[in-house]
């Protein structure tokens, strides 16, 4: 069984900035991608940035050039450095983990969400 814990959501003012950090814990025996996605109130889930196990990203357009996703990949630690955060940011930011057990099964797990809310 594998556990994410996400921390570092909160309040913040647009302009400002926030760091998302999740770590992953468990019989964990390698980690492909790791990744963070968001749900904003009535709208579905969507991915914000995802990060491969060779540390290539993509993005959500919406977030390109003020998010930055990095990993580090010994502690098993996604982070999410959010810059320039607008109202529009305003979600539920969810961690998202996929790997391999120590008894070689595949997993994809979730963390439990972080609240993250920009206004002034």
């Amino acid at each position: 069984q594998v556990q994410l814990v996400e921390s570092g959501g909160g309040l913040v003012q647009p302009g400002g900035s926030l760091k998302l950090s999740c770590v992953a814990s468990g019989r964990i025996s390698v980690v492909y991608a790791m990744g963070w996605y968001r749900q904003a109130p009535g709208k579905q889930r969507e991915l914000v940035a995802a990060v491969a196990s060779d540390e290539s990203a993509e993005y959500a357009d919406s977030v390109k050039g003020r998010f930055t996703i990095s990993r580090d990949s010994a502690k098993n630690t996604v982070l999410l450095q959010m810059n320039s955060v607008q109202p529009e940011d305003t979600a539920v930011y969810f961690c998202n983990v996929k790997g391999q057990m120590a008894k070689g099964s595949f997993f994809a797990s979730w963390g439990q969400g972080t609240q993250v809310n920009v206004s002034s």
